[in-house]
């Protein structure tokens, strides 16, 4: 079964993959909550283990480049109809889109500027928002252009580099057993993104409903 399976995957092109890659990680970084991340981290083991024939190298690239013209274009379109985008999509979207997601991303954005844009891409709800609350707050873009760019490089080029090294030491070490130690890898890092977005969103319920306590 996992031998008609490689052979699948190894009819798929390179270049097929970097841009599903990149169109996965560019719709998240829009403002749509996507699993772009375990995507890129599920490609990128494939890599590792030789059942997917692309450069690792242009998995990051893609994903990176991905990152910075996702978070671009939803900077655009925060900058231009944030506001009346973010209450509609509030009113649709209430556990993505509700308005403790978005005053905390705000108040974050508020008061960290560019590392806010930096360290955002490594975070799941604030990756998502990144590009549109930035544009929202009217952050100036060379500004946001800069955290962009360095924060998408970073982050593409450390989740590519980890799961791709540890496939590599789980096929040298475990031989057979390295899909397991992989997928344990994988698995894991999958756990830890939703226990950050859970405490994350945890953290922006709590930061909107104290000031309504302190008015009240």
């Amino acid at each position: 079964m996992f031998h008609g399976i490689d052979q699948w995957l190894e009819t798929i092109p390179a270049v097929a993959v970097c841009i599903i890659v990149g169109l996965f990680v560019m719709i998240e970084s829009l403002g749509i909550p996507f699993p772009a991340e375990t995507i890129l981290i599920a490609v990128v083991g494939l890599v590792s283990q030789h059942a997917l024939h692309v450069p690792v190298i242009w998995i990051g690239v893609a994903a990176a480049a991905a990152a910075v013209i996702g978070d671009s274009i939803g900077f655009a379109i925060g900058h231009k109809w944030g506001g009346p985008l973010f209450d509609w999509l509030g009113r649709k979207f209430p556990k993505h889109f509700g308005p403790e997601h978005i005053a905390y991303a705000e108040r974050v954005f508020q008061r960290w500027g560019m590392v806010a844009v930096f360290f955002g891409r490594f975070v799941a709800l604030l990756r998502t928002f990144a590009g549109p609350i930035a544009g929202t707050l009217k952050m100036p873009y060379p500004k946001f252009l800069i955290a962009n760019v360095s924060g998408g490089i970073v982050w593409a080029g450390t989740i590519t580099s980890v799961i791709y090294f540890v496939g590599q030491a789980a096929d040298k070490y475990f031989g057979q057993f390295s899909w397991v130690i992989l997928a344990v890898a994988i698995v894991g890092g999958i756990v830890i993104g939703v226990i950050i977005k859970r405490r994350t969103t945890k953290a922006a319920k709590a930061a909107h409903e104290k000031p309504a306590a302190e008015v009240s």
